[in-house]
């Protein structure tokens, strides 16, 4: 079943608009303090996770732009990084499990350093155009569950006030997107939006029909396992 994602990546892109809108204002407005410029990658080392609308979009660009070899060793370095990743986060699960103070873990987790797949040897984003809500915002000061945070590169001032991007909003904007997209490709895994995932993994899926929840998958694997049948 081919989906027509192209109404919610629209309604995506008028998200990122927004939030690139906002970083320009915030750097125009206080331009001594951000420091992001070309081959600047800090941004691209950092941990964070993607809503579904995102791991679509990114995984559909990456798909449509990359072929062959470029695309063999994007896919290479997506598995390094995931593996990776996945370690962290088990490790940051048995602690929490553990009885380890969950906002420490938190702020553990936000220092670790993993290189994302995209950047490449030159220190620049082979998806550049395309890439996620956190990448544009990062390095302008965000507020994550009312505790401020930014770029450690930037130059804003503990303590001092400066316009602050509410990050939950942002991603309860996404969520929305996401509930919205599942309930409309009527998928039977009705917790599709609640799942998020790191850009590695994004790049990795296989966003099929299984995986979305859609048409009789019963009856296609039935299918599938007669004709492997006949053909044996």
């Amino acid at each position: 079943m081919d989906i027509d994602f192209t109404p919610f990546f629209k309604q995506y892109e008028e998200v990122l608009e927004m939030a690139d809108k906002v970083f320009e204002r915030v750097k125009s407005e206080n331009p001594e303090c951000v420091k992001c410029k070309t081959k600047c990658s800090d941004c691209c080392n950092a941990l964070f996770d993607l809503y579904l609308i995102e791991a679509l979009y990114i995984n559909d660009k990456f798909n449509k732009k990359f072929k062959g070899s470029e695309r063999e060793r994007i896919i290479e370095r997506s598995n390094i990084a995931d593996r990776t990743i996945h370690r962290l986060k088990r490790k940051a699960y048995k602690d929490l499990e553990s009885g380890k103070d969950e906002n420490e873990l938190l702020t553990k987790m936000a220092e670790e350093r993993v290189r994302c797949p995209l950047l490449n040897d030159d220190d620049m984003c082979d998806l550049y155009e395309y890439r996620p809500m956190t990448c544009r915002l990062y390095g302008i000061p965000l507020s994550i569950g009312g505790v401020g945070h930014t770029c450690g590169l930037s130059a804003f001032a503990k303590g001092q006030q400066y316009p602050t991007v509410k990050l939950e909003k942002i991603h309860n904007k996404l969520y929305e997107i996401s509930v919205e997209l599942v309930r409309e490709i009527k998928s039977k895994h009705i917790k599709l939006a609640d799942v998020i995932v790191p850009l590695s993994m994004a790049l990795l899926t296989i966003y099929d029909d299984e995986y979305l929840g859609i048409g009789d998958i019963n009856r296609d694997n039935t299918k599938n396992e007669q004709e492997g049948d006949g053909n044996g």
